[in-house]
């Protein structure tokens, strides 16, 4: 008896299935599952973040904007009115962002990434050395009950403070102290 391996069926047609056909629907199915979910969080989190951002983009209008108030008391309404410019247009990119749903930036992204390849990876490096750099930095909690209160302590503090800093340099050879180079013993 003959299995077609497009159809899992036996050359009869009856229907029956292939251990290697049940595996193959069987591996289809967690995959689809997987990429449903995965796509599921894409939008979750793009979400979450069109969300923190734009609420970013309104802080900086506002500060901007208090500063070009700030600047055309000071230096005259020129000076504040480019000020006042550059506050309009983060206000529009928060607006204009603020507007997209989740698809529509996903689908902006994919364009970007399509039209011009080399800024994408560009991007994504830079990115993922700004995310190596802060991890880096030792962003972990304390977990010891003595800085339960406390801020954490800077890394270059804790460097300083360190068993390392208390040592002092060792003392120079008081053979080769002083004399010129002529004088010093040959290496043998």
């Amino acid at each position: 008896m003959a299995i077609d391996d497009s159809t899992g069926t036996d050359s009869k047609g009856t229907g029956g299935e292939t251990p290697f056909s049940s595996a193959r629907k069987a591996f289809a199915d967690t995959a689809s599952g997987f990429t449903d979910q995965a796509s599921s969080r894409v939008r979750d989190y793009t979400a979450q973040g069109k969300d923190r951002a734009v609420e970013a983009l309104d802080n900086v209008a506002s500060l901007v904007t208090d500063a070009a108030d700030q600047v055309s008391e000071k230096l005259g309404d020129q000076y504040g009115g480019y000020i006042r410019q550059a506050a309009d247009a983060v206000a529009g990119l928060a607006t204009t962002l603020r507007d997209k749903n989740t698809d529509e930036l996903i689908g902006d992204a994919r364009d970007v990434v399509r039209s011009s390849p080399a800024i994408a990876i560009a991007a994504a490096a830079a990115v993922g050395f700004l995310l190596a750099r802060v991890v880096k930095s030792g962003f972990t909690p304390s977990t010891s009950a003595n800085d339960a209160g406390s801020a954490p302590t800077p890394p270059a503090a804790k460097k300083a403070a360190g068993p390392k800093a208390a040592k002092k340099a060792p003392a120079p050879d008081p053979a080769f102290v002083d004399k010129p180079i002529a004088d010093t013993p040959p290496l043998s």
